[in-house]
């Protein structure tokens, strides 16, 4: 088996960060000969220790720290890697070039510059492939890999926590609370869902101005912002349907979550839902930054019973043919192998 070093800096909380933990526990599960390398954090520290991993942490500060570079390059020469696998820029670009191959991990439309030194290149979208591809990669040094999320089931939570009635449709959505995220169209659409509920999950910069706009709006009784939470598949399932609202959304890995729970899915129309949705057949697409379009599908969806459930179903079944641990565990092991060989 292909002898794996993984180098992550990241920050506490993120769509990456939580997929690079999964993937690490994965890997270990199957077997995976591997050392993990990651900037200190304690929460994530514990995760990875509970699994059997035992990471090395290091600073990984900003452009003049050259110590990480130096101290991670000890630490590849004595563990001897056949594979070096960063995560996003800043690790990427604290790896030196050595006796193994280099292989980074893109979520998203990243720079480049930091990937020069970099023998081949995964994207979780076939957008990001496209995106390297045109930007001067060879077709053979750039591949698709998805995420996946954790397929077990999920046991709802009381909505009487979050002060929300029991019998009404209850609305999710998860993510930064950034200008990206869009969750301000989302706050505007429910002026037009009256009965509805909607639980916000995530933290950011942009909560105060969430929060202003939903009184503003005279809805702010309806929505509940729960912030970061690691419950996250328990509130799924606890919910009706997920709404991922996103302006920019290079996977939209909650669409993934959602469906993993059985929840049908409503999202702008984005490049992630784009590449996962197939309207109206596993899921929902609604014109971005548009409150009318997404009101307009949300009481489409729930006033239609049998349509609600055709897209539950549709989306659970495209999660299990292409997004559980066991695929895409096996599709990156398959990729090493390949690479090294």
């Amino acid at each position: 088996m292909v002898k794996l070093l993984q180098v992550i800096a990241g920050s506490r909380h993120g769509g990456a960060e939580a997929f690079f933990t999964r993937l690490a526990i994965g890997l270990e599960q199957a077997g995976q000969e591997q050392l993990v390398v990651m900037r200190k954090d304690i929460d994530r520290f514990k995760t990875l220790r509970n699994a059997a991993i035992k990471p090395i942490e290091l600073s990984f500060g900003g452009r003049f720290d050259f110590f990480t570079s130096m101290r991670l390059e000890r630490v590849i020469n004595s563990y001897k890697p056949e594979i070096v696998l960063s995560w996003m820029n800043r690790a990427t670009s604290k790896v030196r070039l050595g006796p193994f191959v280099h292989v980074a991990r893109l979520g998203g439309y990243y720079n480049l510059k930091y990937y020069k030194n970099c023998d081949h290149l995964i994207g979780n979208t076939p957008k990001i492939v496209d995106y390297v591809v045109k930007n001067g990669w060879p077709i053979g040094k750039v591949h698709y890999l998805p995420n996946f999320v954790d397929g077990s089931k999920g046991v709802p939570v009381s909505r009487s926590i979050f002060e929300t009635p029991e019998r009404v449709p209850l609305l999710i959505a998860l993510g930064r609370l950034h200008k990206n995220k869009a969750f301000d169209v989302l706050i505007r659409s429910m002026v037009e869902l009256k009965e509805t509920f909607l639980w916000l999950v995530g933290d950011g910069k942009e909560q105060v101005a969430l929060e202003t706009l939903a009184k503003e709006l005279g809805v702010s009784e309806r929505i509940k912002f729960l912030g970061w939470r690691v419950d996250t598949k328990d509130l799924i399932a606890s919910s009706d349907a997920l709404i991922c609202p996103s302006r920019h959304e290079p996977l939209g890995n909650v669409v993934i979550e959602a469906w993993a729970q059985n929840k049908p899915v409503i999202a702008a129309a984005s490049d992630g839902p784009c590449h996962l949705i197939e309207h109206g057949a596993n899921g929902m697409l609604t014109t971005i930054d548009d409150p009318i379009s997404l009101t307009s599908a949300i009481k489409e969806v729930f006033g239609d019973a049998k349509q609600f459930k055709a897209l539950a179903d549709a989306g659970n079944s495209t999660f299990q043919s292409y997004f559980t641990e066991k695929i895409v565990i096996s599709d990156y092991q398959h990729l090493f192998n390949k690479v090294v060989g």
